[in-house]
């Protein structure tokens, strides 16, 4: 009988455990980042950049595209729009 409360518990957390699993999708910092390759993703890479970039009032360079898929697109945030690469 005590083993019900203790099962119910231990299966709760495990619940809540998967949703840390953390989500695919954009990583980035006031550095840069990376975004996940898909054509969509290539197209809008630089618009994405951009704004997440301009969070830390800094500019967008794209730096690398793997065009395929499970690769990235890496970017970089820069002070100036002229900085040389």
């Amino acid at each position: 009988m005590k083993c019900g409360p203790s099962l119910l518990a231990i299966l709760g957390l495990g619940l809540l455990l998967t949703a840390c699993a953390g989500v695919y999708g954009i990583k980035s910092n006031d550095t840069g980042g990376i975004i996940p390759w898909s054509p969509e993703n290539q197209a809008a890479a630089f618009a994405i950049a951009s704004q997440r970039c301009a969070r830390y009032n800094k500019y967008a360079r794209i730096n690398s595209v793997h065009a395929q898929y499970g690769d990235y697109i890496g970017f970089s945030c820069v002070w100036s729009p002229y900085a040389r690469p």
